[in-house]
């Protein structure tokens, strides 16, 4: 056979619809790990030896900028089966604060932790905001348009956008979600394996990326309430 008489190549994911769903979850997870760059410089004072304190808001602002610059990219269809949403977001809460809540796990005091700041200071209130900004809406949008919207459906086929939104496969639903929980390594492993699972489940039957980023909202606003209630800041 000529290469004149061979089939055309299955055309390759859209390089700027991959960049759209892939760059703002590459610049967070980039700029989590400077947190441990910073730390191991070994320098003194509260820049170097807590950067989270200026690294996650300056991770909520550059990653919320991205998702905004590439929303014409993502597919936000109407939000479906609300009451199976907010169950699947009120079960991975309990399943994340199980340990300390039923199982006399050890608090988690260890964390980010506004109090570092003087109460009532605008450096309190305006960290505490940008902790809930990134906590509420910037994780849920930047987690599943990467996990769920993209890696999901790329894992399926290369030219992504041609898989309807909650396709999976044995392959594709095992990989995201153990990635989802590696992403999440720590004392958090196993309750993210078991979300990871959850929320690909929620795609997979509501057909919508709007209702995966709503439930996952609700999880972590209800979290936040939670890590305020009982001042355990190492579930931030």
């Amino acid at each position: 056979m000529t290469d004149s008489e061979k089939p055309p190549a299955a055309p390759a994911a859209n390089t700027a619809a991959l960049r759209a769903y892939a760059v703002p979850f590459a610049v967070f997870m980039a700029l989590l790990a400077l947190v441990s760059l910073v730390q191991k410089t070994g320098k003194e004072g509260l820049f170097f030896t807590e950067p989270k304190y200026w690294i996650f808001p300056l991770q909520t602002l550059i990653c919320g900028v991205l998702v905004v610059w590439y929303w014409r990219w993502y597919r936000m269809e109407r939000p479906r089966q609300w009451f199976f949403t907010i169950g699947i977001a009120v079960l991975v809460l309990v399943l994340w604060i199980s340990p300390q809540m039923f199982f006399g796990a050890a608090p988690r005091l260890e964390g980010f932790n506004p109090e570092v700041f003087p109460p009532d200071s605008p450096l309190y209130w305006s960290s505490l905001a940008l902790r809930f900004l990134r906590l509420v809406i910037v994780v849920p949008l930047v987690e599943e348009i990467f996990w769920r919207g993209f890696l999901l459906r790329y894992l399926i086929r290369e030219d992504f956008e041609k898989v309807p939104f909650g396709s999976a496969n044995l392959f594709s639903f095992s990989a995201v979600t153990l990635c989802f929980g590696l992403a999440h390594w720590g004392p958090d492993f196993v309750p993210a394996l078991v979300t990871g699972a959850l929320y690909n489940w929620l795609a997979i039957r509501t057909k919508s990326l709007s209702a995966c980023v709503i439930a996952h909202a609700i999880t972590n606003l209800l979290l936040g309430v939670y890590i305020m209630a009982t001042r355990q800041w190492g579930f931030w």
